[in-house]
């Protein structure tokens, strides 16, 4: 199973539209997780309509109609592993227990709101992923976004998949 993983796309603000290689990848994928601060509801709405099937959380960023179509938290069993999705952590120092606190029947938290790309486990064996964002890379080198593999019970092939400058 394709997992593509994304956040922080805050369309029309940042940018006017996703990343043409991202686009690409939706296809290919049998779940798209987006983990918050879509900004308009057009995004949502394209995702909805070229994914095979979506798990979505609204963000700090998103208004009342993004939040009334989307939870704070989403969680999803896939190919064995429960996946959680939530925008906010809070502040990288302790994040992984506080998450894995926070989220403890998930095997894989997926999250956003830095901008940054994250990839850690903490000691309880949860699997910490931030994609970073598609088209607002802050003070990253570049904008991102992440794939990954679900077989037999396994998270395999992360990639954080760099995107050209616009």
């Amino acid at each position: 199973m394709r997992l593509l993983l994304l956040s922080d796309t805050h369309l029309p603000k940042r940018a006017k539209q996703l990343p043409a290689p991202l686009l690409a990848e939706l296809p290919r994928a049998d779940v798209v997780f987006h983990a918050g601060d879509w900004v308009d509801t057009a995004t949502l709405d394209l995702l909805e309509q070229l994914s095979r099937r979506l798990v979505g959380v609204h963000g700090n960023n998103d208004g009342p109609d993004l939040r009334a179509r989307l939870p704070e938290v989403a969680y999803a069993e896939l190919g064995g592993l429960r996946f959680a999705v939530v925008h906010e952590t809070g502040p990288a120092q302790g994040r992984e227990a506080r998450c894995a606190a926070r989220f403890p029947d998930a095997d894989v938290l997926v999250f956003g709101h830095s901008h940054i790309p994250w990839d850690t486990t903490a000691p309880t064996g949860l699997r910490l992923l931030n994609p970073g964002s598609p088209t607002d890379r802050r003070r990253q080198p570049h904008c991102t976004y992440m794939t990954a593999t679900v077989e037999d019970g396994r998270l395999d092939d992360v990639l954080l998949h760099r995107l050209p400058p616009r």
